[in-house]
């Protein structure tokens, strides 16, 4: 108890002794002046952006909104300072409510707030000595329908790139499909919902992953987000004997090639390469093409192949031929 009672005395003795009361002195009308400054500065006018909250109201039960008006608008207002720091801080400005049935175009499934009627409802919530100098935006727009929709597939969009000798053998969602409610004309021209951009690389191993749904202006899509699954598969190349057909060749005639069959080269996913079957491939030989430029050889082409392969190549492009007469 004596020590602390010690300790309040050097302290007095500290701030009130000559220097230290002379330095009192000098911070109390230092405040009082801050204190006057401010006040001068705050009955200034000024400009400053507001955000004013608004809200749809009075939406029938049978409605669906496809995409909502903001939430909030910025509104440049002119006062004075006192009364933009009581907007700012002291949550003086009630939220503009919009009547659906007032604004709503029952027919194209849209309603719109003109620019007139959204200055009126704000200076409806302002002190009478507020102006607005701006509001932006041109109009306050929401989209509708009556619970028409739409399941559609989803595909990625963006750049998806697999390491050295990998593909994307196949890429699954989860859901598979989304569901999109808009108004008849939109929902029509719709085919398929994407993701948002992606950039993956260097794929090498199976990649899941959740992705937001990109957004379709005036309809509303569900769900938001979905899992995306990318499955790489390694490239191994392979090779299949195909049979070289003869393709319009006059009658009573037959074309016999040397050799008969020729083997197609190609890279495959190697879990693919248990599918793929030589009847895949085709092979010919155009009668067409040794009548218009005669050769001691035969030219060949592949006509036809899986779609799973890529590069696919000929062993070789001629082969020795004959024509027989039946």
């Amino acid at each position: 108890m004596h020590n602390l009672s010690r300790f309040f005395k050097i302290v007095r003795n500290f701030l009130f002794s000559s220097m230290n009361r002379e330095f009192l002195i000098f911070l109390f009308f230092l405040g009082l002046s801050g204190t006057f400054w401010l006040l001068m500065a705050l009955n200034e006018t000024y400009d400053k952006d507001i955000p004013v909250s608004i809200k749809l109201v009075n939406v029938p039960r049978n409605v669906v909104i496809t995409q909502n008006m903001n939430d909030t608008i910025d509104v440049t207002m002119r006062d004075k300072g006192f009364t933009l720091l009581t907007y700012s801080y002291a949550g003086k400005i009630q939220p503009v409510t919009i009547d659906f049935e007032r604004y709503a175009n029952k027919e194209r499934g849209f309603g719109r707030v003109p620019l007139s009627d959204l200055q009126r409802m704000i200076y409806s919530r302002l002190y009478s000595s507020s102006k607005i100098s701006a509001i932006k935006s041109d109009s306050v727009t929401f989209y509708f329908n009556y619970g028409q929709s739409k399941r559609i597939p989803i595909r990625a969009l963006g750049q998806l790139q697999t390491g050295r000798s990998y593909y994307i053998s196949r890429i699954a969602f989860q859901p598979n499909y989304a569901t999109i409610y808009a108004s008849r004309q939109i929902l029509d021209s719709i085919r398929w919902v994407t993701t948002e951009k992606l950039n993956l690389r260097h794929i090498e191993d199976t990649v899941s992953l959740l992705v937001s749904l990109r957004s379709i202006p005036g309809a509303k899509i569900t769900p938001k987000t979905v899992r995306m699954t990318i499955y790489p598969d390694i490239l191994t190349e392979e090779s299949v004997e195909v049979p070289i057909e003869a393709v319009n060749m006059p009658e009573g005639k037959i074309l016999r090639t040397f050799p008969s069959k020729v083997k197609v080269t190609f890279t495959v996913g190697g879990s693919r390469f248990r599918n793929i079957r030589p009847e895949q491939f085709v092979v010919v030989a155009d009668y067409d093409d040794i009548t218009n430029h005669p050769s001691d050889r035969c030219p060949i082409k592949l006509s036809q192949f899986p779609n799973e392969i890529r590069r696919p190549k000929l062993e070789m492009t001629q082969v020795d031929y004959l024509i027989e007469q039946r």
